[in-house]
């Protein structure tokens, strides 16, 4: 699909952008432009992954004329720039929906003007249910991105919603190793707390899959397992080097759930099984291709992953020392 294409990538330093990076390299595009506003994290990356294929552009998804300019000649998008931190989001909800949602609006109608063929939207579990300002911004990203194949017939909008990238950055897991080895004690927000975790190799696998999948209309969602954030902690200090280190109950952020779920209550009737790697919700006017699909397999965060299994995805992931 992307032998020969241009593919731009917004917010292609984070974690996602990184492996999304490094595996779009691996099927042979003419140019990866990674779009994103920080130039340390741009010059960084240039050094890490030397490739004469990858070009940078500094630009904020807020500014529609930087936008058009990057997208000059582009095949693909990849929409991965968002205000991310559940926290960061809550003390500054207007940041949020200018980066989240007017910049989403930024991309489609950048995308729409120079005939994109198609573009990706990240997003995430925090969108299904949404209960913090992070989780309804990107909850109406999702929105602009399939009302977007409403307006159009030459660029194809869908999304991809995922859970938590193991390792990405002001994650839990640098964060606990930290405490680990800095104050010999990890501080967990609440004892019950679950998450969906996956690796990043893993999560771009899923995302690639649904973009070549994608017809417009449809939020794909990777299927994943939740686990406990203490299983999480005690895994990351028994492999530690650490002794007497103290697990401490700290207390809900604001805007955090207990427990986040990969599908809303009121999309489980759109909701259908499309293989081992992915759920689809499909839009209304998408619904009478799902003859042939599996009516939705009922997944929440109740299903949790024995603690050898997440043992398992973290030494996968190369997370364990």
């Amino acid at each position: 699909m992307f032998k020969n294409t241009t593919v731009l990538v917004t917010g292609g330093t984070g974690s996602w952008g990184t492996e999304l990076i490094h595996q779009l390299l691996a099927q042979e595009p003419n140019k990866i432009i990674v779009y994103s506003r920080n130039e340390n994290n741009q010059v960084e990356m240039r050094r890490k992954i030397e490739d004469p294929r990858l070009h940078f552009f500094i630009g904020d998804i807020r500014d529609k004329d930087s936008l058009n300019q990057a997208f000059i000649g582009v095949d693909y998008v990849f929409h991965l720039a968002a205000l991310k931190h559940v926290p960061v989001c809550e003390e500054n909800p207007l940041e949020a929906l200018k980066t989240n949602v007017i910049g989403t609006q930024n991309i489609i109608e950048a995308a729409i003007s120079n005939k994109i063929k198609k573009v990706v939207y990240v997003s995430t579990d925090k969108a299904a249910d949404p209960v913090n300002s992070y989780g309804m911004t990107k909850a109406l990203g999702e929105r602009l991105m399939i009302h977007a194949n409403q307006t159009n017939s030459l660029t194809k909008f869908f999304c991809v919603r995922g859970g938590n990238v193991l390792g990405s950055s002001g994650s839990v897991v640098p964060l606990f190793k930290k405490q680990i080895q800095e104050k010999a004690e990890v501080h967990i927000t609440d004892m019950r707390m679950t998450r969906y975790f996956v690796t990043p190799q893993q999560a771009i696998k899923s995302l690639l899959k649904a973009a070549e999948l994608g017809n417009g209309g449809e939020i794909f969602v990777l299927r994943m397992d939740a686990c406990r954030i203490i299983d999480l902690a005690e895994i990351l200090i028994e492999h530690s080097d650490k002794e007497d280190v103290k697990i401490t109950e700290i207390g809900a952020r604001p805007g955090e759930k207990l427990e986040e779920v990969l599908v809303g209550e009121i999309e489980k009737s759109a909701t259908y099984v499309y293989d081992q790697d992915l759920l689809v919700i499909l839009s209304p006017q998408n619904r009478t291709d799902s003859s042939e699909l599996n009516s939705l397999a009922i997944i929440d965060s109740h299903h949790l992953m024995p603690k050898e299994a997440l043992k398992q995805i973290l030494s996968e992931g190369g997370f364990l020392d």
